[in-house]
């Protein structure tokens, strides 16, 4: 399977939204309730089930997570003090700053990364491609989530603060697939079917969902932040597990491909669904979502040449 056939589904659903939002039937309050739709129901229930589904014993390996997380964090960080330095005036730098760290540090793990190495490596590699994963999105979205919030942390907002990021959808549908996983709790065999039905669409709504408000947002704005973003995303850092994993951690072989290909995956759209959340950088993120998507053609086929 080629790198262009796995990425051409995802310009195709946000091409798709876009057109019939610019030139159909549907209008800003449309796609505002698929957007409700898509984060509060179908991203939670396919996060879930995959959280809940994942083999998490399987080729679980420390020097594999220091390996991918560590640079993970130390691009997250970077990126948020790059923004704060190139942005000093913004009234709410620090929400931005936290967003725009995400757009060059989260990676489309199971759109993009899961196709292309399980195409490259092979099925056998599944079960360590989800057990680096496990935490990827709760920790990322929760740290991102927690530097955005806009309330001071005291006896009084605490609590508030606290449940904001718990019940978040996005935070507790992963915990809470991870808790009944470690647990071994079984789910009914019904209710399991339905929320693997209930998923199925939320990866092609949230991307029908970033394509349509593309529409409402100037694309070109600050279009030269989200170009520094996609780099960031898609060369600096798996050049950072690369560095890290071979002279670090000797990771060598299928085990360093995988978490450089994992990391070497474009902008989730699921980062896109967090901006929102916390309404900051919308447009950038949509933007970076984009560009790294079409850029990540040739970056991920210059990776797999490199590591294979």
């Amino acid at each position: 399977m080629s790198t262009l056939s796995i990425i051409f589904p995802l310009l195709f659903m946000a091409s798709l939204g876009y057109l019939l939002t610019a030139k159909g039937p549907f209008t800003k309050e449309h796609i505002a309730g698929i957007s409700l739709f898509t984060f509060y129901i179908c991203i939670p229930a396919f996060l879930f089930i995959n959280m809940y589904q994942a083999d998490l014993g399987s080729s679980f390996d420390t020097s594999s997570l220091c390996t991918f997380y560590l640079p993970v964090i130390a691009v997250y960080g970077l990126s948020a003090g790059l923004y704060y330095y190139l942005s000093p005036r913004e009234t709410e730098n620090r929400s931005n700053s936290a967003v725009y760290a995400l757009g060059c540090s989260y990676s489309n793990t199971i759109l993009v990364g899961l196709p292309i190495i399980v195409g490259a490596l092979g099925e056998v590699m599944m079960g360590k491609v989800f057990a680096i994963i496990t935490f990827h999105s709760a920790l990322l979205f929760s740290l991102t989530f927690i530097l955005s919030s806009k309330q001071k942390i005291g006896v009084m907002g605490a609590w508030n603060f606290s449940k904001g990021i718990i019940f978040n959808p996005i935070v507790l549908s992963i915990s809470t697939g991870l808790i009944l996983n470690l647990l071994q709790v079984p789910l009914e065999h019904n209710l399991t079917n339905g929320l693997r039905l209930l998923s199925e669409p939320a990866l092609a709504c949230a991307l029908f969902v970033l394509g349509a408000n593309l529409v409402f947002y100037k694309v070109a704005k600050g279009w030269h932040l989200a170009l520094i973003a996609s780099v960031i995303k898609l060369l600096l850092l798996p050049l950072c597990v690369y560095a890290i994993g071979r002279f670090a951690f000797s990771v060598e072989g299928d085990s360093l491909a995988l978490l450089v290909l994992l990391s070497a995956s474009p902008l989730g759209v699921n980062a896109y669904l967090v901006a929102m959340q916390v309404q900051a950088q919308q447009a950038l993120i949509a933007s970076t979502v984009v560009m790294s998507t079409v850029l990540s053609v040739f970056t991920m086929s210059l990776w797999l040449t490199i590591l294979l």
